[in-house]
């Protein structure tokens, strides 16, 4: 088999013989979103490095509270699914996931974008959501391919200059942060959608000052043309 998943509101930890199914792509243990279970797995073990074909892990909904180093040996592994856990960081060796695609990190304890992160240039798809995130470290400007980035529900005060190099941004949520301005070169984000606030950018529930909010409202030219403007007084 090249598919498993494995459920019980009890799951405790991975079944040993897992570790054999050396052939396997995806192995699920999260529970259904739609029954609002969460189960009590809390690490996973060093074995996990095993599953050298694994190109899609879900663990989504336990009570992960470290992630082992040696995740970074899954070389193939394209999704990564570690949402509604208890995580506070991640190890350096995450680093060498390059053929990671999309990663869920949403509801957890993270301070910080794990600047590990950052060293994932193939990452498309980027969700910290409601986390405890303060700071994002300027090597983001290393996740040149990122199209989908949700910081929702954190406590950014600023975004970094760096923010605005990401050009194949199309979904930016910031919603629900402690932002009071954005970056002068925020208006170079020109492929976010911003005719739809539900698909592209976001601002709501933040104190912004500068642009104010009906400027951000006009999308990227009117942010840009406003810092013009008060470049030129």
């Amino acid at each position: 088999k090249k598919k498993l998943k494995i459920s019980g509101r009890e799951l405790l930890s991975v079944p040993t013989e897992v570790f054999g199914l050396e052939q396997l792509q995806v192995l699920e243990m999260s529970p259904e979103r739609e029954s609002c279970l969460r189960y009590r797995m809390e690490l996973l073990p060093q074995e996990i490095s095993r599953l050298r074909n694994l190109t899609c892990l879900y663990v989504d909904s336990n009570n992960l509270k470290k992630v082992p180093a040696e995740i970074g040996t899954l070389s193939c592994l394209e999704r990564l699914t570690l949402s509604n856990n208890s995580l506070s960081s991640l190890p350096a060796e995450m680093g060498a996931l390059q053929r990671l695609r999309s990663l869920h990190l949403a509801n957890n304890s993270l301070t910080e974008l794990p600047a590990p992160l950052c060293q994932l240039r193939s990452l498309t798809f980027l969700d910290v959501s409601d986390n405890k995130i303060e700071t994002i470290p300027t090597s983001i400007r290393n996740l040149e391919k990122l199209e989908t980035l949700l910081l929702l529900f954190n406590s950014l005060e600023s975004l970094p200059e760096d923010v605005c190099l990401l050009r194949n941004l199309h979904t930016l949520w910031l919603g629900n942060n402690h932002l009071q301005s954005l970056p002068a070169a925020f208006g170079q984000l020109v492929n976010l959608d911003w005719g739809y606030n539900y698909c592209s950018c976001n601002f709501e529930g933040n104190p912004l000052e500068s642009p104010p909010p009906e400027v951000c409202s006009r999308g990227p030219e009117g942010i840009r043309d406003y810092f013009l403007s008060l470049h030129t007084i």
